[in-house]
């Protein structure tokens, strides 16, 4: 079997629970190979982020341009860009046709809350990389903080669907907003809902709520996996069920564990069987 080739545009994880450590065991998970283009390194464990070097935007695109030169890459996904510049030099990479089915998780903020983006990269997100996305993957905080609302705001299904089409008017094909751990009250009390949203279409991916702190990379290894799906032939629903599916798993998978003593990692390669 000779594998397809992916790759990954994003920050490191020291702790390897999210970040490209979360990407490329996905990737590994649907058989694929993984290619990776590094933006910035983390000082971070389970319990949050301690320090953050940013990789220049030259050295982002030198990577990308070095693997797309030579391997035949199926689809791409972003993560942590860290920087507004590296925003608009992976948008540009984009509109030259260099990043074919392009999944953009826009990592905003840590879980635990640590700046993850400089200041003016929201603000390069909508205006550069969001309209070249195949689709948007943002949690409730960040598809709020693209949309300049409040998540306590968002109260229910609707209010989701509203913040994908204010996300869709800045051009990206799809917009998955994800229910995930930073809801509060009804809306995710024992569910965790993803709303999926085209110009035309609506479909909602639900699933129940995994009881555990072993969540850490949850969204990188969701926008890895619909990537994969893509370079795989699937169709962007389709993707978007089997990766739900996949995290869904992982989740359960790791529930357990005792790595760490914060937020521990999600078991992509099925270690617990």
């Amino acid at each position: 079997m000779q594998p397809l080739t992916v790759l990954t545009i994003a920050g490191s994880d020291s702790g390897g629970g999210a970040g490209i450590q979360a990407d490329l065991r996905t990737f590994c998970a649907f058989e694929l190979h993984a290619t990776t283009a590094l933006t910035a390194v983390t000082a971070q464990n389970t319990i949050g982020v301690e320090s953050v070097l940013n990789v220049e935007p030259d050295m982002v695109a030198a990577q990308v341009l070095s693997v797309v030169d030579d391997f035949e890459v199926r689809a791409v996904k972003t993560g942590m860009l860290a920087q507004p510049a590296t925003v608009e030099r992976v948008a540009q990479l984009a509109s030259d046709g260099l990043l074919p089915h392009l999944v953009v998780d826009p990592v905003l903020v840590s879980s635990t809350g640590h700046p993850l983006l400089e200041v003016g990269g929201v603000e390069a997100y909508r205006t550069t990389l969001l309209a070249r996305a195949e689709i948007v993957t943002p949690n409730l905080r960040e598809a709020a903080m693209l949309c300049d609302v409040d998540v306590d705001d968002v109260k229910d299904h609707d209010d989701m669907v509203a913040l994908a089409r204010q996300i869709l008017a800045f051009g990206p094909t799809w917009v998955l907003v994800k229910g995930g751990h930073f809801a509060a009250g009804s809306l995710t009390e024992r569910h965790a809902p993803d709303v999926l949203v085209s110009s035309d279409e609506v479909f909602v991916f639900d699933a129940p709520r995994v009881t555990t702190t072993n969540d850490h990379g949850t969204g990188c290894s969701l926008s890895a996996a619909i990537c994969a799906g893509l370079a795989l032939g699937r169709d962007l629903p389709d993707a978007v069920r089997d990766a739900k599916s996949f995290v869904l798993a992982a989740l359960t998978s790791a529930a357990d564990w005792k790595l760490g003593r914060g937020r521990g990692p999600i078991d992509h390669l099925g270690w617990s069987g």
